[in-house]
């Protein structure tokens, strides 16, 4: 089972199977904050704090944070010992409206130096994401950056077997919807690979930590929505020629692929990003 990642708190808090939780020792929460590169300017959003391994030592930076933690009993303990430019909210990242506490996240200038101006803004993501449900919090980035250009950049724990599919090349196993989806708005690069026994109690799987750097798209994708089924509807038939998994999509695909100029005996994962974003085109130029 996929396992969360949270920071390590000998003898208080009893790992909760339900959450995924297993503790991160302090020394590597030490090289993810060192990974981070906080610099003035920057406000975070961290996901699953737990104890607060990366938390507190990020937030002696003095730079402003809001950290969701989704257990309800380590988000009350860690606001007791969080200092102030640190909010904590208890709730599930993928439900929360964070929208308007991110928008307060307002950097102010170093306390010993109050005329030195402080740098462009950025709005960083760092955390232990629940490896059950990174996914759709990758999505969920992917959503806010679209819709509101918020978010610079993320630096966040996952299953290695996720990292490889997010770095992942067209024609390998590994590439395929969530590839596609992440490259079109970010670059992608593996920062740090963790052992379990970088965990307590050790989960059953390794760990890498990934930096999503946030970008205007990498292709022109003229109906997002038509783009994102399209991917998901010819990824999930992939043993199919791409003729045949379109043609479940959409009937016209034989004339698609023809415009496209691309081999309807091709498979799917062979697909370069800037082909299926060309036959996204094609097909939203065909239904209008």
């Amino acid at each position: 089972m996929a396992m969360a990642t949270k920071s390590r708190t000998p003898g208080r808090h009893r790992p909760r199977k339900r959450f995924g939780q297993h503790f991160l020792a302090p020394s590597w929460a030490g090289k993810v904050v060192e990974a981070i590169r906080p610099a003035r300017g920057d406000a975070f959003l961290e996901i699953g704090p737990g104890t607060g391994a990366i938390t507190l030592p990020l937030a002696a930076t003095g730079l402003p944070i809001l950290a969701i933690e989704i257990d309800r009993d380590l988000a009350s303990e860690l606001a007791a010992k969080a200092p102030p430019n640190v909010t904590i909210l208890a709730a599930d990242v993928l439900k929360a409206d964070v929208l308007p506490l991110l928008s307060g996240l307002t950097p102010q200038g170093p306390p010993d130096a109050p005329g030195i101006a402080v740098p462009e803004h950025r709005l960083r993501v760092v955390g232990n994401l629940p490896y059950y449900a990174t996914s759709p919090i990758l999505s969920r980035l992917v959503e806010l950056h679209r819709a509101h250009g918020l978010i610079h950049d993320a630096t966040v724990m996952m299953q290695k077997e996720v990292a490889d599919r997010l770095v992942a090349k067209p024609g390998t196993r590994d590439y395929g919807v969530l590839t596609v989806m992440l490259s079109v708005h970010a670059r992608v690069s593996r920062i740090l690979e963790l052992p379990p026994g970088a965990f307590s109690p050790p989960p059953k799987v390794r760990s890498t930590l990934v930096k999503l750097e946030f970008t205007s798209p990498a292709v022109r994708i003229p109906d997002e929505r038509l783009f994102e089924k399209l991917v998901k509807a010819i990824f999930s038939q992939r043993r199919k020629t791409l003729l045949n998994s379109l043609k479940a999509f959409d009937r016209s695909a034989a004339a698609i692929l023809a415009s496209a100029n691309l081999d309807g005996r091709r498979r799917p994962e062979t697909l370069q990003i800037e082909e299926i974003a060309r036959v996204a085109e094609l097909l939203a130029a065909a239904r209008r």
